[in-house]
């Protein structure tokens, strides 16, 4: 079946929806004027943030590390913890997908006010540490769907040929599991990642002084109403990520 003008009418205005907002964003930066109506072309906000706004920088630092650690670890915990529970059933195994589903429903602004209660209450010092910790958190129930999502593609017989040639236990897990199951620990990490650095509500509530990401230094930048220079950062991120899929989708598939 063929889908209809009716159809097609609707997904383009939604892509236009969509996208709309993001050109505005990039061509803004290029505003001469702080105000939205266009008053001529102009590269000094993208001056402006390579010259003065040392402290975005900073934030774009800080995100930077988290987002990178917090993959990681979310990514060997999630990956380990799905590779057990498919191969091994338990009698807790739906208990433990319940509670990894839970974290899916349960609102960002109260997984902040419980991590923060619990920081508070070992008096651990708010900063990176508590922000890696809570990024870590919320993002390990992803990366377990991710690889778990792979896994059931899995041909159980490859792991019965490895034993027969002799392969160890550790033989088979990193020669024949994970080579296996790389597509989707990448995007697993890929998405951690993209969580962590996007990130403003739970980091909002766990982060200490010095601490400040790039989110909540965009945020807090704004408050005083949206400087050029924001919409200068948001089309360096926008660039990135157009980069990093064209990437991806260019050269993944060579690896993979």
């Amino acid at each position: 079946m063929k889908p209809g003008r009716f159809i097609k009418t609707i997904v383009i205005l939604t892509m236009v929806f969509f996208y709309l907002p993001l050109f505005i964003v990039v061509l803004m930066s290029f505003n001469s004027a702080k105000s939205p109506v266009w008053s001529g072309f102009t590269l000094k906000w993208y001056l402006e943030l390579f010259t003065r706004e040392y402290s975005v920088w900073h934030a774009f630092r800080n995100s930077l590390i988290v987002a990178i650690v917090s993959s990681t670890v979310s990514t060997a915990i999630g990956t380990l913890t799905a590779i057990e529970l498919f191969w091994r059933k338990s009698r807790l195994e739906n208990s433990i997908w319940f509670l990894t589903y839970l974290p899916f429903v349960v609102p960002d602004v109260i997984i902040g006010i419980s991590l923060l209660l619990l920081f508070s209450m070992f008096k651990v010092q708010l900063g990176l540490f508590t922000i890696t910790l809570a990024h870590i958190t919320f993002s390990i129930p992803y990366t377990m769907m991710i690889v778990h999502s792979r896994l059931q593609d899995f041909d159980r017989s490859i792991i019965e040929a490895a034993y027969d040639l002799g392969s160890t236990d550790f033989q088979v897990f990193y020669r024949v599991i994970i080579p296996n199951l790389v597509p989707g620990i990448v995007a697993a990490f890929l998405l951690a990642f993209t969580l962590s650095i996007d990130d403003f509500v739970i980091t909002f509530f766990v982060a200490g002084p010095g601490s400040t990401t790039l989110p909540i230094q965009i945020y807090s930048m704004i408050r005083f109403g949206i400087s050029p220079t924001v919409n200068a950062i948001s089309t360096f991120m926008i660039a990135g990520t157009i980069l990093i899929g064209f990437v991806l989708r260019k050269f993944v598939r060579y690896i993979f």
